[in-house]
């Protein structure tokens, strides 16, 4: 394992971090609202830190191996979440604790959307901008950002790039160079937050919540500048634009990287994953609106159908806006949201969850045992968009699947241990774990309520979301570290 190789990135990769406190500095100093301070404090600590690491490691540079890469990626993640923090914990508003400060950090940068915070809008705006900058830095991932820069100073990238991307095919890459996957990825990636800027200010919103909820809505974070999230704005048309940008950025992005370059959308069409993606959020948006009508909730038929529209493609891409308190919605909506969240996105994609091919897959898995009962010794493949898949992918699937459902366990029972009951517990591991945001019970406004140990709790569950279990898991292995 190369230990100075992996420091000289981490101090190179911690100084290009120290770089996103700059913008709220700017912004502190266009709305004069006294936070930029902290941000000049946090950038400077940030660099200083990152070239100390950099400058005693400088000289190393052997080539990364697969471990190599995870160790960067898992390291460089949970550093963030603590240089994340430093904002936070040195502004005078928000007054906030050390605990707070990271989970509020790590909830940004992993695209939860969890928030400890209210009163929103009483905020500084370089605050608020902060909040929305992080979770569009974390949506696509820092990591591959950085791939496509370290190149450029001497550092490989595609070990970096496979512990990073989400989605079970990681080892699928859009251009013959991996740098150049990178910067295409980002390329739309910018594409579809200005275009959804441009949308958000088109439809009512001021400038600085436009670009501000561009930021959480391409990334399928969730974070808001006002108490109300979406809410606030009272607009169905606001509601309606966030509707169709979740769907997008829910999608594989590798799908509208072949329509770019082709100049075609054949690939949408005939991409399995993406029919099954649409069409549980549509099936779930039918059955929602028609439990709220049906039961008086909403008296108006068309409120009924924006707001269940709103609410399940929210939840359902784990982005997490509300517009309402869905958590007091009656029956089984609440739950039935909530696990709706647990298929999330598409590989690939900015969203959170399970994700739908590994839903898929393990749905046809199933389908196929039962087959095998009824004829024992036919041969049926596991197929996507007609292809026939490899078992290691399907093993894998399963084997992702059975860690989930452990770690979920696991961190559940932790979290009924330090107080919290079984509601609350619960959907706080789900809303986390999902990289979700809003639960139910004490954590259907905001998770500033719980304690401190629970918190830390969800903190890994973040993690371990945005990394997709293996990830994480895998440096805690003793395998991982023998010879």
């Amino acid at each position: 394992m190369q230990l100075l190789t992996i420091q000289r990135i981490l101090g190179i990769l911690l100084s290009l971090f120290s770089i996103t406190m700059l913008p709220p500095v700017l912004v502190s100093w266009y709305y004069q609202d006294g936070a930029g301070e902290a941000f000049l404090t946090a950038f400077v600590l940030l660099l200083v830190t990152g070239l100390l690491f950099w400058l005693s490691a400088r000289k190393h540079r052997k080539e990364l191996k697969i471990r190599d890469g995870f160790i960067v990626v898992v390291m460089f993640w949970m550093a963030l979440g603590f240089a994340g923090s430093l904002p936070f914990f040195l502004t005078a508003v928000p007054e906030m604790s050390f605990t707070d400060a990271v989970f509020e950090s790590m909830s940004g940068l992993t695209t939860t959307g969890a928030t400890v915070l209210t009163g929103l809008d009483t905020l500084p705006e370089a605050v608020l901008f902060y909040r929305q900058f992080l979770q569009w830095l974390g949506g696509m991932g820092i990591v591959v950002l950085a791939v496509a820069i370290l190149p450029l100073l001497g550092v490989g990238g595609m070990q970096l790039y496979r512990a990073e991307t989400p989605g079970p095919m990681k080892d699928a890459k859009l251009t013959p160079r991996i740098t150049e996957t990178a910067k295409a990825l980002w390329y739309i990636y910018l594409s579809l937050t200005i275009a959804c800027a441009l949308a958000f200010h088109w439809a009512g919103m001021s400038w600085f919540d436009a670009i501000g909820h561009s930021f959480s809505t391409v990334a399928i974070g969730g974070f808001s500048t006002h108490d109300a999230s979406m809410g606030f704005f009272n607009s169905a048309t606001i509601e309606m634009v966030t509707v169709a940008f979740m769907l997008v950025s829910g999608m594989n992005f590798s799908l509208h990287f072949l329509a770019w370059r082709h100049r075609s959308i054949r690939h949408y069409l005939s991409d399995s994953e993406l029919k099954v993606f649409l069409g549980i959020m549509l099936l779930i948006s039918i059955v929602t609106c028609g439990y709220l009508y049906f039961t008086n909730t909403f008296d108006n038929p068309w409120t009924a159908i924006h707001q269940g529209i709103f609410q399940t493609v929210s939840i359902g891409t784990t982005a997490g806006f509300t517009t309402t308190d869905y958590y007091l919605w009656p029956g089984f909506l609440p739950i039935l949201l909530l696990m709706t969240s647990y298929i999330g996105g598409c590989a690939f994609s900015t969203g959170g969850g399970i994700k739908v091919i590994r839903i898929m897959l393990l749905f046809k898995q199933g389908y196929r045992e039962v087959l095998r009962l009824i004829h024992p010794n036919a041969i049926f493949a596991i197929k996507v968009n007609g292809k026939a898949l490899p078992a290691n992918v399907v093993g894998a699937v399963w084997g992702f699947f059975a860690m989930y459902v452990f770690c979920f366990s696991i961190m559940h029972l932790l979290l009924m241990s330090t107080g919290l009951d079984v509601v609350t517990s619960f959907s706080a591991v789900t809303a986390c774990l999902n990289n979700l945001g809003p639960g139910l019970g004490e954590v259907g406004a905001n998770f500033g309520d719980i304690n401190s140990p629970s918190k830390w709790i969800l903190c890994m569950a973040m993690l371990l979301g945005r990394l997709e279990i293996f990830t994480l898991l895998v440096v805690l292995t003793p395998a991982f570290w023998r010879r």
